[in-house]
């Protein structure tokens, strides 16, 4: 993670040199306005998550045991409980969401509540508690920003400035081109940070329960289900895919670019934590 992040620094700080040098300060405008959207997204990010997946925030009484099970491990992680949500969907799934550890959101699926077990189910919520502990939201909006930012920056250069002729139509072609590179190894990089990322939430979990193979059963589970769903059911959800614990995602195209390591390789990592444990 700390390699990927340096060199997600290192190649915006390249992008605003060049595009600075180019546009002579051009870029200024349309940064304020990516950032004012990514402040506006990064505080309603659980409002936002919650109302795409048409998920309702419910009390105690209507799902207790849930309600016991992230109050419990919350406590083991040493967090403020979070929200919880529930959305009415046959994909099993669970993502958490919120600007920081005190304003979070963990929502879980009724798919999920119906497929896993007592274990599988906690190591799901710890995974997504250990994203909220990790302030991964805050470190993948920022990540994302500049990368937007770089996208944006093409496609309008493109767009209002691709016929420019004359002076500094040269210079205008450069900041495009520039802008277009950054994107593309950006895009790559913010995907590999998310999988560190995931690996880093699945050894969260596997500290906050001390049981390892809870979650990678509960992987092993939900992978398997992924693959029986519904073609409708898996377009409808795929927009989260980058909070989801498991990503829905089909073929060949979209696993080279992926938010979340392959479900075995986490399965791998999570045994090996498991006999680490049973070694102590």
């Amino acid at each position: 993670m700390g390699v990927t992040m340096f060199l997600l620094f290192a190649l915006y700080i390249v992008f605003f040199a060049g595009v600075w040098l180019y546009t002579g300060g051009s870029i200024l405008i349309a940064a304020l306005l990516i950032g004012s959207f990514s402040l506006v997204q990064y505080y309603y990010s659980d409002k936002l998550a919650l109302r795409s997946m048409g998920a309702q925030t419910v009390e105690r009484g209507e799902y207790p045991q849930l309600h016991r099970t992230v109050q419990r491990l919350s406590q083991q992680a040493d967090l403020p409980e979070p929200t919880v949500a529930v959305a009415d969907d046959n994909v099993p799934n669970a993502f958490a969401t919120g600007r920081n550890q005190g304003n979070a959101v963990v929502c879980v699926t009724t798919g999920l509540l119906e497929t896993l077990d007592e274990e599988e189910l906690e190591g799901v919520i710890a995974h997504e508690l250990a994203h909220i502990k990790n302030r991964d939201m805050m470190v993948m909006t920022i990540a994302s920003f500049l990368a937007t930012l770089a996208f944006l920056f093409f496609r309008w250069g493109a767009f209002f400035g691709g016929g420019r002729r004359g002076r500094g139509g040269g210079g205008i072609f450069v900041a495009i081109l520039l802008s277009l590179v950054v994107w593309v190894v950006s895009y790559l990089l913010i995907r590999a940070l998310s999988r560190y990322r995931e690996y880093a939430a699945d050894r969260g979990a596997a500290a906050i329960t001390g049981n390892p193979m809870g979650l990678a059963s509960a992987l092993i589970e939900i992978s398997d289900n992924m693959e029986q769903l519904p073609k409708r059911d898996m377009r409808e959800e795929a927009e989260l895919n980058a909070l989801f614990i498991v990503p829905i995602s089909k073929g060949a195209i979209a696993k080279l670019f992926r938010t979340h390591p392959p479900t075995e390789k986490r399965v791998e990592q999570l045994r090996r934590l498991d006999r680490g444990i049973e070694g102590r």
